[in-house]
């Protein structure tokens, strides 16, 4: 863990934070774009999403610094599609100059790119900027940011089972052979560990189809904070929380420790 405190509430959640038990991945539903833009008086919630950017290099910044190995952030899902095209547009291109401009400071953190997702309905200037970054920070070797675009949980679990019928009826596997293990090596990126900690901002109790299948046995923590006032410190007080739950993972008793 290799986090300078920049106040004393940092200090304090910093002392409270057990360095053998970050969590090895940490998912985050970012919520609360919109309604940022409406407290402020802005008639698009673009403007939200735009303050939403400092947000996200926060988290990236502070997981990384932390130790996690993983951190996965749901940028647009499946249902976002839905939303005004004026909007998913903005969104679009605003996330297009995000992967090129962040591309030196995820060289200089060691940071790396994958993705989750349906993208063939995602426009090619974003598939493009993928790409880029993805060559560019293709052999770092710290935080990996996992991006979900244009991605739901159930479309994920639906893939993943054609996928098993496909190589069935290819004479590569047999119905027997289907174990809960199995089946995940056909979700999206099945290397990844589980998440261990989800956090959900602007307060609202929802999964939103995200992650379904890895999430079983995941601590979800929620932060009445609006996403784009997401801070190093709602991450480091998400991760305490974290840290005082006992996780049984169905069963009884004591803590398992973190592999």
């Amino acid at each position: 863990m290799q986090i300078k405190p920049e106040s004393p509430e940092e200090e304090r959640l910093v002392a409270a934070i057990d360095p053998a038990r970050i969590p090895r991945h940490i998912a985050i539903i970012m919520d609360g774009n919109g309604r940022w833009a409406h407290q402020r008086g802005f008639r698009e919630r673009i403007k939200g999403h735009e303050a939403a950017v400092e947000a996200v290099r926060a988290a990236v910044r502070s997981s990384g610094q932390l130790g996690a190995e993983v951190l996965t952030l749901y940028a647009f899902s499946m249902e976002n599609w839905q939303r005004p095209r004026r909007e998913v547009t903005a969104l679009m291109h605003l996330l297009k100059r995000f992967l090129y401009d962040e591309i030196p400071e995820m060289q200089e953190n060691n940071v790396r790119l994958i993705v989750s997702g349906q993208l063939e309905r995602v426009p090619n200037h974003v598939i493009r900027a993928i790409e880029h970054n993805r060559a560019m920070t293709g052999k770092n070797t710290g935080l990996v940011v996992n991006l979900a675009l244009s991605y739901g949980a159930r479309q994920e679990i639906t893939e993943a089972a054609r996928r098993f019928a496909a190589d069935v009826l290819a004479g590569k596997a047999t119905p027997g052979q289907l174990t809960p293990e199995r089946f995940a090596g056909y979700l999206f990126h099945p290397e990844l560990p589980d998440p261990e900690l989800l956090i959900r901002t602007s307060g609202e109790m929802r999964i939103s189809n995200f992650l379904l299948w890895q999430i079983a046995y995941t601590e979800l923590v929620v932060l009445p904070v609006l996403w784009p006032d997401f801070r190093r410190v709602h991450l480091l007080q998400a991760v305490v929380e974290y840290q005082s739950h006992e996780r049984r993972f169905g069963g009884v008793g004591a803590r398992k420790p973190n592999p």
